[in-house]
């Protein structure tokens, strides 16, 4: 494509168009889509949250083995510690799912889940990489001033207006407005506010937050086509963060039967849930969430609850049973493909924009 939709985040980030991957924790960024994406024009962004420290060094090496193009990692800024009370009444529950899943009963009494920030954010910098994202919160002052020092670029994920003001006054250099549309955990800093987090939809979010501060602002929920990129341009941002549609991506990480049960999933197969992790997220509907709703149990907070469903999850991959695995996905499922690989999902969501787009440069 010769023409190019350049906003402020394209000169920001170094990039040919405002399209961004969400940095989705867990395994579905593959070195392949990030590399993909931003090798395509966009920015590719590794969800590493859940990594060790010497996994996403290594990851940011094979990244740059791909490409030459900038990219992104992404972490939850939140440093929450286990909570272990109440923790034999979920076991009991979680039991029940074990059993349908043939696999061993935890009676765990206490968990540990790693806390890798500072070593996480160690690797950042000391592997340059170009952008670094959060969720769940922002950097905390001294590693914030760390970043700048090293002259990395920044951005918080936020859900609210006020969110939003708070990370461009601890230095943010963007900031991703994510409405409820979105799959997966989003970026609420508070949930003991707001319990199933924010639930505000993109198109009251963005232009509200885009009146308020003075820096990029990048949209993100249930955007799944050029048609989204131009209505978010239109209503003051400067770009897009995509992940539900990258997700069935040929270089996607998800499991054969996760692209399986998105492709066969409606607007209103999504839910927002506590149930695998402890903090609200949405994803498709199953049997796992059905079963512990109906036992009207508390899951524990995050990361404690997605410490002690682990084992669940990981045997219903090995089984490819997608009714106990985290289905996470935003609204627009049914605008995804299959078979499509990342360059030609970024090649036209580029070009049906700039059919329509008055921003045209």
């Amino acid at each position: 494509m010769d023409i190019q939709l350049q906003t402020d985040v394209c000169h920001l980030f170094g990039i040919r168009y405002p399209l961004i991957l969400a940095g989705m924790a867990g395994g579905p960024t593959t070195v392949e889509l990030v590399a993909a994406v931003s090798d395509a024009g966009g920015l590719g962004t590794l969800g590493a949250a859940y990594m060790e420290p010497e996994a996403i060094r290594h990851s940011i090496r094979e990244i740059r083995k791909r490409t030459d193009k900038p990219f992104a990692v992404n972490l939850f800024a939140s440093r929450s510690t286990d909570c272990c009370d109440r923790i034999e009444e979920v076991q009991r529950q979680l039991n029940g799912m074990r059993n349908d899943l043939g696999i061993s009963h935890s009676d765990a009494q206490e968990v540990t889940t790693p806390d890798w920030f500072e070593e996480q954010f160690a690797v950042l910098l000391e592997e340059q990489v170009p952008v670094i994202s959060t969720a769940f919160g922002i950097l905390p002052e001294p590693l914030m001033q760390q970043a700048k020092a090293f002259k990395l670029r920044v951005v918080g994920m936020v859900t609210t207006v006020r969110e939003a003001i708070l990370a461009e006054q601890a230095g943010c250099d963007a900031i991703v407005a994510q409405g409820s549309e979105a799959g997966g955990h989003r970026g609420t800093f508070d949930i003991t506010e707001h319990p199933l987090g924010a639930q505000i939809g993109l198109f009251a979010l963005v232009p509200q937050i885009v009146d308020r501060v003075n820096i990029p602002v990048i949209a993100a929920g249930g955007v799944m086509d050029g048609r989204g990129i131009v209505a978010s341009l239109v209503l003051g941002a400067q770009g897009v963060q995509m992940g539900t549609r990258f997700l069935t991506a040929v270089e996607s990480g998800a499991h054969e039967a996760y692209k399986q049960a998105l492709l066969q999933s409606t607007e209103e197969s999504t839910v927002i849930t506590k149930a695998f992790s402890g903090r609200p997220a949405r994803g498709i509907s199953n049997s796992f969430i059905g079963r512990w709703n109906e036992s009207g149990v508390e899951p524990l907070p995050f990361p404690t609850q997605n410490t002690v469903t682990r084992d669940i999850r990981n045997a219903a991959a090995r089984q490819g049973n997608p009714e106990y695995m985290s289905l996470w996905a935003g609204q627009g499922t049914r605008g995804l493909t299959s078979g499509q690989h990342a360059a030609e999902i970024v090649e036209e969501t580029i070009r049906e924009a700039l059919l329509i787009c008055p921003y045209k440069r």
